[in-house]
């Protein structure tokens, strides 16, 4: 096992991958930017190192500061966490050169799959279904209208590099197309310094799930219904879906658990899907561990971040896949430091800040009575994850653990997931990826 970890992050990823480093008696480094030097993480690491002013190119994204970091303090291996660096290939390559193990997939798995134009390629020759749309790039309207003429319209332009919603655009007619082929490509060269789009049909109501897979190819921990979004962005996650049964979700996982394996992949990752009319339609792998991994921890009582760490050593996983059951359900809701209902981000201090507990109930966040939220980062403060015996009776913690929860002195979104836990589709778990913003425009 390795003597000492650096995690590449900040906030409660940072904590949480802390805490299942002390457990195994690993000695942690935090790194952290000027703004983040009262953090949680920083003050419960055996060392921390300053990377960096608050900007994320200067701290967080500096490869340069992260391994001499990595050099002072002695660490041989790094976590990346989620975002920041956790899907650069490049920073993968830089680590195994400087003799530094990356807890993650290998660099050219990263690489595959953070060009989606490749991974869809790749995932296809691997037997998993894709959304029907271009092979490849598309630049030229003629060739862009050619091919949503064949798949038929609605479509939808994505950008090729890049998530988060931007660099999509969607199409409902052939007078649509050619404008949004041009806002997508520009918002892509934007956002990603790269303008490559290309073509896929648009499901009209699917749900988003999305298969965890670990290890070395031999792993697959179920699925998580992340179909509450808004603009794109994942707002609430559950485990078991509340539509699949168990033989849809025993051979998607199994065809999943084939690829990576055929594949060698190596690590976590989840396969992404939209999934309508007992279809499934990959969209993306995202070569790292999720948000919502919490989720899939509450109902296999696997510790995820532990797999990370044991299959980056060599050692393999601690179980195998026979030994990996679904126990009742979870839901995980991801608080954010924003106004309810116009999303504007809230930074500031928290003057009162009580989580709420009891069986069932976990939170995890990297916030405190006085800590100051920083202007400059992603406005996830924390997550409140519940689980049941059954979908309802998580509900019905869920919203207890809500009415306990409170956070003065900032906005939350706590107020909206209160809202949801009282509408009908949700309690029914009957919704798709367009229900949240269809109901937020109600509210206006």
């Amino acid at each position: 096992m390795f003597k000492k970890v650096l995690i590449a992050n900040r906030g409660e990823i940072a904590l949480r991958i802390l805490r299942a480093c002390k457990e195994l008696g690993i000695g942690t480094v935090a790194v952290h930017s000027t703004a983040d030097e009262a953090a949680m993480h920083v003050r419960l690491a055996d060392e921390s190192v300053c990377i960096g002013p608050p900007a994320s190119n200067e701290s967080y994204l500096n490869i340069h500061q992260i391994v001499a970091a990595c050099e002072i303090t002695g660490a041989d291996a790094i976590h990346p966490g989620y975002g920041f660096l956790s899907e650069n290939a490049k920073f993968a390559e830089i680590l195994e050169a400087h003799g530094i193990t990356f807890i993650g997939p290998s660099s050219a798995h990263i690489r595959i799959m953070g060009d989606k134009i490749e991974a869809k390629k790749t995932v296809k020759q691997l037997g998993i279904p894709v959304v029907p749309g271009s092979d490849g790039a598309v630049s030229d309207p003629r060739e862009a209208k050619r091919i949503a003429d064949k798949i038929g319209y609605p479509v939808i332009i994505k950008a090729a590099s890049g998530g988060g919603g931007r660099g999509m655009k969607v199409a409902n007619s052939a007078s649509d197309l050619a404008e949004a082929l041009g806002s997508a490509r520009k918002e892509a060269g934007a956002a990603f310094g790269d303008d490559v789009v290309y073509i896929e049909k648009y499901l009209s109501k699917p749900r988003h799930i999305e298969v965890q897979v670990m290890g070395n190819g031999k792993g697959y921990l179920g699925e998580r219904d992340c179909s509450l979004q808004r603009r794109h962005q994942k707002v609430l996650e559950e485990a078991t879906s509340p539509v699949l049964d168990d033989e849809q979700r025993e051979n998607i996982g199994m065809v999943c658990a084939k690829a990576i394996g055929d594949m060698g992949y190596s690590g976590a990752g989840t396969v992404e899907f939209l999934y309508e009319d007992g279809e499934f339609y990959f969209i993306e792998m995202n070569t790292r561990l999720q948000v919502e991994h919490p989720v899939t921890e509450m109902i296999t009582r696997i510790d995820l971040v532990n797999e990370q760490l044991h299959v980056a050593t060599g050692e393999g996983l601690s179980f195998t896949q026979e030994e990996v059951s679904f126990m009742g359900h979870a839901i995980e809701c991801r608080i954010n430091a924003e106004n309810a209902h116009t999303f504007v981000p809230s930074p500031g201090c928290i003057s009162y800040y009580h989580p709420p507990g009891g069986l069932g109930v976990r939170v995890d966040s990297g916030v405190y009575q006085g800590y100051q939220i920083p202007p400059y980062y992603d406005s996830l403060i924390g997550k409140l994850i519940v689980h049941g015996r059954t979908r309802p009776e998580c509900l019905m913690r869920l919203r207890r653990a809500l009415d306990e929860f409170v956070v003065d002195g900032i906005d939350t979104t706590l107020p909206l997931f209160r809202e949801l836990m009282t509408e009908d589709d949700i309690i029914k778990g009957d919704y798709n990826i367009h229900w949240l913003e269809k109901y937020l425009a109600n509210k206006s």
